[in-house]
């Protein structure tokens, strides 16, 4: 009888071990593969909404995202080039918004309007995308990527101030002087020196646009 007794005494304890036993947690793996270069720039782009480009280390959007402080080192050298990646989304996203801003017109003039208008609807819509192209201080010598986008940005623009300017310096100019103004306008918008909300905007966005048909026209007189 002892053999029985010493071996459901064995089965008992150890069924009461695995019992009391805490689970095992395991860490969520839906970030660590495939994901988890999306989830980095997603986590960047929340922090900058919060703190703005310079506010926050990969470290702090390694932890945002759920991964451990090493993870973002697979696919991002350092802090500016994970910048870099999201600048290079915000100069195509730009060109998507100013292209379609093209389409509304034949006339240069109106054209460079809707390009300043949607340059000041661009950054109160997508304001941390804004902040990072403008704001981050990126050398783009650094990043191929992110300089041809924004190369594709000027090749868009270019040929509608060329049509309004005497040679390509002028066109040059005049675009950059319509930019500047759109730019300005926008900043001043997200201070909220124009009030909040969607009438600002609107607002906002037509005084881009009358300030670029100024420029413009002043340009061709």
């Amino acid at each position: 009888m002892a053999a029985p007794m010493v071996n459901a005494i064995y089965l008992v304890s150890a069924v009461n071990l695995r019992l009391m036993s805490p689970p095992v947690k395991r860490r969520p793996t839906g970030r660590h593969h495939g994901d988890l270069r999306n989830a980095l720039l997603r986590a960047a782009l929340d922090l900058v909404a919060e703190r703005g480009p310079h506010g926050f280390t990969l470290a702090e959007a390694s932890r945002r995202a759920g991964v451990s402080v090493a993870a973002p080192y697979k696919h991002f050298a350092d802090r500016e080039t994970l910048l870099a990646e999201l600048a290079t989304q915000g100069y195509r996203e730009q060109r998507d918004r100013f292209a379609a801003a093209l389409g509304s017109s034949d006339d240069p003039v109106e054209q460079l309007a809707a390009f300043a208008s949607a340059y000041v609807r661009f950054a109160a819509q997508e304001p941390a995308l804004f902040d990072i192209t403008f704001h981050a201080g990126l050398d783009k010598s650094r990043f191929d990527e992110l300089a041809a986008a924004g190369d594709e940005v000027a090749r868009l623009l270019l040929p509608v101030s060329r049509r309004l300017a005497p040679d390509e310096d002028n066109a040059f100019d005049l675009l950059l002087r319509v930019a500047a103004a759109a730019h300005g306008l926008a900043v001043f918008l997200r201070q909220g020196l124009f009030g909040m909300g969607g009438e600002a905007l609107a607002d906002t966005e037509e005084r881009a646009a009358r300030t670029a048909r100024d420029i413009a026209r002043q340009n061709g007189t």
